[in-house]
């Protein structure tokens, strides 16, 4: 392994980073680097793979009972995707003007100088970002029990499945940045496949009449504003992760041009999947049955694909595994950013010479998330993740404006 802390290496500023600078460590096996491995497919892959995960299949149930109406939960579903695109084009301008991985840390200490940063990075990476691996992985333990029991044999205990996933994401994300990425393409592949067979199955089911909820519009609309920000929270859950890939900006291609654009393409497929899917649960669906369900996408199976419903827990699974993967590999990106600027053990910071992959930072990450499935539950993670984030976020987004000002000069590959 080669430390950042111990060898030679470019000058990287405490409190402003320069564009186009990246961590190159020379030692006696040659120069190490976290190698571009990413193009814009993999980008896209990426970010719709992290996004897509289990917030469609969880939270439709939390933003229709705070609307109280078909209407303004599609309303609602459409507004929080536009507010997620507002806030990926702010990290668009912040991923091209410092290029270097880390994402929201990397801004922050570039903006308001390291003991902010500190801050953000020790509650993301012993907080945030493994209570959102235990969200995913829970999940998936959820629906790998439930697919045992569709089967007829005995389920197995949802926390060693969830513990199973984090563990075969570690040996994944240690052994192979190009393995990880084909698991990202594959999985989204198959994610938006199963989308599709629940908006194709929808829009059949709307052929044959079945319009009833989605005709009855505002009816029963709530009006109450803290439950209508509850409904924002619950969605925003959902298009969670669209930050992601300014996590690894220093593995992509051409990041200037491919991390727009990979942004803002991945975030508009999202918005339309998102508001077609939640529309064609209601053909088949009640809002009293989506009310009383805790899987929806299960119940819907039943419904429409009758013997073959399996397949709605097995295409959570792999959605799950997904966005796991993908919050995995960005969550030890973070984490070795901040250990190689000496905010952690600079352990933490080592690149394994052979793999080119930030082995002691990954382990770390995922035996966090391992102790949060252990000791929390996926309701409770979901509240605790979704304060915790957005607070950042928003202090993210204020050095847009402070960099406008403190350098106005500098070269914006996107504005």
């Amino acid at each position: 392994n080669a430390s950042p802390a111990n060898d030679k290496t470019v000058d990287i500023p405490n409190n402003e980073p320069e564009a186009g600078e990246k961590t190159v460590i020379e030692t006696d096996v040659g120069t190490i680097e976290l190698k571009r491995e990413l193009g814009l497919p993999g980008g896209i892959s990426f970010i719709v793979g992290c996004i897509i995960g289990s917030g469609i299949f969880v939270s439709p149930r939390g933003v229709l009972e705070s609307t109280g109406s078909v209407a303004l939960c599609l309303i609602v579903w459409g507004a929080a995707g536009v507010i997620s695109l507002l806030g990926s084009l702010c990290y668009c301008e912040l991923g091209t003007l410092i290029p270097r991985s880390g994402g929201e840390y990397s801004y922050i200490r570039g903006a308001y100088g390291n003991m902010l940063a500190f801050l953000y990075t020790w509650v993301s990476v012993i907080l945030i970002k493994p209570a959102g691996l235990a969200i995913m992985s829970l999940t998936f333990g959820v629906n790998f029990s439930s697919v045992f029991e569709m089967c007829g044999l005995p389920a197995m205990p949802q926390k060693l499945a969830a513990v199973t996933c984090l563990l075969t994401i570690m040996l994944l994300n240690c052994y192979s940045i190009k393995l990880s990425a084909w698991l990202q393409i594959v999985t989204t592949v198959a994610k938006l496949a199963a989308l599709f067979v629940i908006i194709i199955g929808g829009i059949y089911k709307i052929t044959q009449g079945y319009t009833t909820e989605i005709m009855s519009g505002f009816e029963g609309s709530l009006s109450d504003g803290a439950t209508i920000a509850y409904a924002f929270y619950s969605a925003l859950w959902a298009y969670d992760g669209w930050n992601n890939l300014n996590y690894v900006t220093e593995e992509l291609k051409e990041p200037h041009k491919n991390l727009p654009r990979a942004n803002i393409i991945s975030i508009l497929c999202v918005i339309v999947i998102y508001v077609l899917t939640n529309l064609c649960y209601l053909t088949v669906l009640t809002k009293a049955e989506m009310l009383e369900s805790s899987a929806v996408a299960m119940l819907w199976g039943d419904r429409v694909l009758y013997s073959a419903a399996v397949i709605m827990p097995l295409a959570v699974m792999v959605s799950t595994l997904g966005s796991t993967n993908s919050s995995a590999f960005s969550g030890g990106r973070s984490l070795l950013s901040a250990a190689r600027d000496g905010n952690f053990p600079e352990v933490l910071s080592f690149i394994n010479v052979k793999q080119l992959t930030p082995i002691p930072s990954m382990v770390v990450t995922i035996l966090l998330a391992v102790i949060f499935v252990l000791i929390g539950d996926i309701g409770s993670l979901i509240d605790f993740f979704s304060i915790c984030t957005w607070l950042f976020y928003g202090l993210t987004f204020s050095t847009v404006v402070y960099f406008r000002f403190k350098m106005r000069d500098a070269v914006r590959p996107y504005k």
